[in-house]
């Protein structure tokens, strides 16, 4: 029994490295189907509100979809100008932000040279060794590549939430289909109804919020002078779904743009530190009181799943880690077998009435 016990466990390690391995290849494929579920997950309340209403779920899945792809294209017709202008102004943003910070990248510059000098002595001592430069694809053969893939992902993931809202309760009730007893039909359809209630009201809200934290870093980057600031707004609305790295990647990047446009480096500092803290703000306060301590997350988890899906799937599996993180903890807490993983991905303090420990035999006799 022991043997065929391991030989399970192996082959379960197995089938999960697998999985892995499939989804770090097939993440073309995958990362759009993700994002579509999630995308139904998130407008499903809308779609029985707008039932309510007397809307039928196809021509509400229709309108929602519609709007959500219209804003996208918006923001997307918005940025694309900028970027472009910006990539045939990042060398000249580059050597201003160095002509400003001369004196701090002084020691960078003696690194740089200290550096050349020992190629020049090794040059000399063993010969000048043969170069074989790789002609790597220009910066708009490259842009256009990555604009065509987002693109493509994009609209995957809207069709399939197309599909998935206009079919209305069809799926879930197909799932429930495959379990034999009444029992097992009614404890299922009321995890599934639970899993869409909270993941759709944490991913509403947490897309609420970010949206008002772009809403406000770009009013914020418009009283500065800041040119584009709508850009960096949509920016932030982004990065902010990224948690811990997401504002500091935002700030940096705010930082480096305002010290090239400004003439002050002092004033141009003002522009990351009230990114900063803002991002603070919507951290600390409005997102832990808004999406409450039933969704909170344990904090090592989400670093751990932010670090391992970014590791996977680049900045879209660290984007989608998160959400998928919520997911997957509210189906371990309505599915008895996983209630161990849940109870390890919540945030709560651990129940109090833990038996106590054993005292040592320091502490019984009063050592320590």
């Amino acid at each position: 029994m022991s043997d065929i016990t391991a030989i399970r466990r192996l082959l379960e390690v197995l089938v999960l490295i697998a999985l892995f391995v499939t989804a770090y290849f097939a993440k073309d494929l995958l990362l759009p189907i993700l994002l579509g579920f999630l995308l139904a997950l998130t407008l499903s309340p809308l779609i029985r509100a707008l039932e309510r209403l007397g809307i039928a779920p196809p021509l509400g899945a229709v309108l929602l979809i519609g709007a959500a792809g219209l804003l996208i294209f918006i923001l997307i017709g918005l940025s694309a100008g900028t970027m472009a202008t910006w990539a045939d102004d990042i060398p000249r943003m580059g050597d201003e932000i160095r002509r400003k910070l001369q004196g701090w990248a002084q020691t960078v510059e003696d690194v740089r040279s200290a550096t050349e000098e020992v190629e020049k002595i090794t040059e000399e001592n063993g010969g000048k060794a043969e170069e074989v430069v790789v002609k790597q694809p220009g910066l708009l053969d490259n842009a256009m590549n990555t604009g065509a893939r987002i693109g493509g992902t994009i609209a995957v993931a809207l069709v399939l939430a197309l599909f998935l809202l206009a079919s209305g309760d069809l799926f879930y009730l197909k799932l429930v289909q495959s379990f034999q007893t009444f029992t097992g039909k009614k404890r299922a359809l009321k995890a599934v109804y639970d899993v869409e209630r909270r993941v759709s009201r944490y991913l509403l809200t947490i897309t609420i919020i970010n949206a008002g934290l772009g809403v406000s870093v770009g009013l914020y980057l418009f009283a500065l002078g800041l040119p584009v600031p709508y850009v960096w707004g949509l920016a932030a609305f982004l990065l902010n779904f990224l948690p811990y790295i997401g504002g500091v990647i935002g700030a940096v990047l705010v930082g480096a743009y305002a010290i090239a446009t400004f003439d002050s480096v002092g004033y141009a500092i003002l522009a990351p530190l009230g990114y900063q803290i803002l991002t603070g703000l919507e951290g600390q306060f409005i997102t832990p009181y808004l999406v409450g301590r039933r969704l909170e997350l344990n904090t090592v988890a989400v670093f751990l799943t932010v670090v391992f899906w970014g590791w996977l799937w680049g900045i879209a599996g660290a984007l989608v880690a998160v959400p998928f993180l919520v997911v997957f903890k509210v189906i371990c807490e309505n599915v008895t077998a996983l209630n161990v993983i849940g109870n390890f991905l919540d945030k709560s303090e651990p129940d109090e009435n833990l038996p106590a420990t054993e005292e040592t035999p320091a502490e019984k006799s009063g050592i320590g």
